[in-house]
C-alpha cells in the first residue's frame, strides 16, 4: 500500500444547521446560501489539489459541498456507509429543553462507555464504527493517492477516532464546521498521521466564520 493523502471535510450549512437541528442520516436536506458559499471557499482555496478520487455521503448535501471538484472529471463515488448517524426519533425535530437534556444525557452515556446505547429508531457509536470501517476499507483499497472525502459531523467523529485509533469516549475531541476539515497521511503500513486539524482558514478569510 502505497501513501496516501486524505482531505476529510464536512458538507456545508444547512437550514437544520442553521437552527439547530438535528438531521442525521434521515434527513436529505441540500445546503443553503451560506453553505454554497462555504463551499465555494472551500474551492477556490483547494482547486490546486489534483484529486484523484471523491467520496461523499448517500445524502445530498455532502455532494453539493464538493459539486464544483466533481466537474474537473475527478472519479467520484457516493458511499452510503458514510452516512451520518441515524438520530431515530429525535431527527428533524427542534429540540426542546426536555429533549436537549435528554440528549446531552446521551452523550455523557457515550463519554462514560456505553458506546451501544442509541436513541430509539436511532444508531449507536459502535454501529457507526462498524459501517464507517467498511466504507474506509473500500476507500483505502483503490487506487489513488490524493483522496477527499465529504462527510457529516458526527460521523467524522466517528471516522477520526477510527483511522486513529482514539476511544470512541473520547469522539468530541475532533470538532468540526461546516466545509471545515482535517487533512491526514496514511503511511504505508496503514497508520494515520493527522496533518491538519479542523482547518477553517479558507472560512475566515471570506469573513464566514468569526
Amino acid at each position: 500500500m502505497s501513501t496516501k493523502k486524505i482531505y476529510l471535510v464536512r458538507h456545508g450549512q444547512t437550514d437544520y444547521n442553521l437552527k439547530g437541528v438535528v438531521q442525521g442520516s434521515g434527513i436529505d436536506a441540500p445546503i443553503n446560501e451560506t453553505g454554497k458559499k462555504q463551499a465555494a471557499a472551500f474551492y477556490e482555496a483547494h482547486k490546486h489539489i489534483k484529486f484523484d478520487r471523491i467520496y461523499y455521503t448517500g445524502l445530498q448535501r455532502t455532494r453539493q459541498s464538493i459539486e464544483r471538484f466533481l466537474d474537473n472529471g475527478t472519479p467520484y463515488e457516493a458511499l452510503p456507509d458514510l452516512n451520518e448517524i441515524s438520530w431515530g426519533k429525535y431527527e428533524g425535530v427542534p429540540m426542546s429543553k426536555d429533549e436537549h437534556s435528554y440528549y446531552q444525557g446521551m452523550l455523557e452515556k457515550w463519554a462514560d462507555g456505553e458506546l451501544d446505547f442509541s436513541i430509539e429508531g436511532g444508531e449507536s457509536p459502535n454501529m457507526v464504527y462498524a459501517r464507517l470501517k467498511r466504507g474506509l476499507d473500500h476507500i483505502l483499497a483503490q487506487d489513488g493517492e490524493t483522496i477527499l472525502i465529504c462527510m457529516h459531523g458526527r460521523a467524522m467523529r466517528v471516522m477520526l477516532s477510527l483511522m486513529l485509533k482514539y476511544d470512541l469516549r473520547f469522539m468530541d475531541i475532533f470538532e468540526h464546521h461546516n466545509l471545515g476539515y482535517y487533512e491526514l497521511t496514511v503511511k504505508e503500513n496503514g497508520e494515520f498521521l493527522l496533518d491538519r486539524y479542523n482547518n477553517v482558514q479558507h472560512l475566515k478569510v471570506k469573513g464566514l466564520i468569526g
